[in-house]
């Protein structure tokens, strides 16, 4: 039988377990308050292929409102950011961009970032993930493609600059070719489009087999699809498990393929 004592004692022990228990979610209330928001930029371009850039935009507007509503179950990795800020963007002002298959975009705003005079933009304006889509790499289309953009050089310089700072980037099927005309993946782990591997091969690429390859702060995706299997890979490489595991539920999505993991 419990006495007076064991029933205060055991009082004592509840009250004192759930201080603690708020206490330790007041810090990671307050840890994720003060690491702000995780920005991530699409860049789009004439000649996009849609999924490309369509597919992680979704993956990454889904988690963040999931995230903003914390409605899923499982906890945030500690360092988690508390929010996702995800837009389109250009290099240049632009009403809109068309895609390859005719769909047009209103962008939300240029990117912010290195400037091709030298001059470069805080850090704290910079994205902390660039995605770049490809889009008619193999058509070899003159008038609006990625393999146009890259003859032009205006996105591969960006992408180098870019490339010097702490900002991740990111390409969905030929995106990796713009990368690769940047000279960002000479030497590197990398993957593309299947029909645009032996361009990247002799680019300089080390190419591996898979259908993501993190290679630290690049990392790139094969085919069209293979867009939501980069997003969801990257939500859960950096908010954990849980909210990666809700997202690919509510899109019905099962991940596909293999991932290349960072090398050690």
């Amino acid at each position: 039988m419990s006495t007076p004592t064991d029933v205060a004692d055991s009082e004592r022990a509840t009250d004192s377990k759930r201080a603690t228990d708020s206490e330790r979610a007041t810090d990671s209330e307050r840890a994720a308050a003060d690491v702000g928001p995780f920005v991530v930029r699409v860049l789009l371009y004439d000649g996009f292929d849609e999924l490309d850039a369509i597919a992680p935009y979704e993956v990454f507007a889904t988690a963040g409102e999931f995230l903003a509503e914390r409605s899923f179950e499982g906890d945030l990795d500690a360092t988690a950011p508390s929010a996702i800020d995800v837009e389109y963007a250009t290099l240049e002002p632009r009403d809109r961009v068309v895609a390859s298959h005719g769909t047009r975009i209103e962008p939300d705003g240029t990117l912010a970032g290195p400037d091709r005079t030298g001059d470069a933009v805080p850090a704290a304006d910079h994205p902390d993930l660039l995605v770049v889509p490809g889009g008619g790499w193999n058509a070899r289309d003159a008038a609006a493609s990625a393999w146009v953009e890259a003859r032009r050089g205006v996105i591969p310089d960006a992408l180098a600059s870019f490339a010097e700072t702490d900002v991740r980037l990111a390409s969905v099927c030929t995106g990796t070719m713009l990368l690769a005309t940047a000279g960002i993946t000479d030497g590197r782990r990398a993957v593309t489009h299947a029909s645009a591997i032996d361009d990247l091969r002799e680019s300089g690429a080390t190419v591996v087999d898979a259908r993501v390859v993190d290679d630290g702060d690049v990392v790139s995706a094969g085919g069209v699809t293979s867009g939501i299997d980069l997003g969801l890979y990257l939500v859960r490489d950096v908010f954990g498990d849980a909210l990666a595991d809700r997202v690919a539920t509510v899109l019905e999505y099962e991940p596909r393929g293999n991932v290349a993991g960072r090398p050690d």
